[in-house]
């Protein structure tokens, strides 16, 4: 399971021309889902962002997670992250689930990342075509592989 975390002071996500969903200040989190992806990286995932310390505190250091400042998060499905470019020009896609594996992995995750946040997490629609607005604050932006704990 991949996850591109960035800080956002604003997000959103429109389908057909209409706002679906929106944050303020808080994490917008493309999530990438792949075949072997189980509970223990659902959780291990959730709990690190939820506790990941990237907000600063009254010195101006990072030292403060999602929870400590009240922030909102928001989850996108993107396949895209599972692109191998190793070979040719054009990404293989083959790591990524397919929806009917994906889509339960994808519930799970939004619903533990709830549990953790103890509050509504924000979300995209798995496999619509989604217009995804940001405004990143810092710029932080921060890679996570549960399969790569680093």
């Amino acid at each position: 399971m991949r996850a591109l975390i960035q800080r956002v002071k604003s997000a959103s996500v429109t389908i057909d021309a209409k706002i679906f969903s929106e944050i303020e200040h808080g994490l917008l989190i493309l999530l990438g889902i792949e075949t072997e992806d189980t509970m223990e990286d659902i959780k291990w995932l959730t709990a690190k962002i939820a506790r990941l310390r990237i907000f600063s505190d009254e010195n101006g250091a990072m030292n403060l997670s999602v929870l400590d400042v009240k922030g909102e998060c928001m989850v996108v499905s993107q396949f895209t992250l599972h692109a191998s470019t190793k070979k040719g020009n054009r990404p293989s896609f083959i790591k990524a689930a397919k929806p009917e594996i994906a889509i339960p992995i994808y519930e799970k995750f939004i619903f533990q990342l709830e549990e953790e946040m103890d509050k509504t997490v924000k979300t995209g629609t798995f496999g619509a075509m989604m217009d995804v607005a940001l405004v990143n604050d810092g710029p932080v932006t921060i890679w996570m592989d549960s399969k790569n704990k680093e």
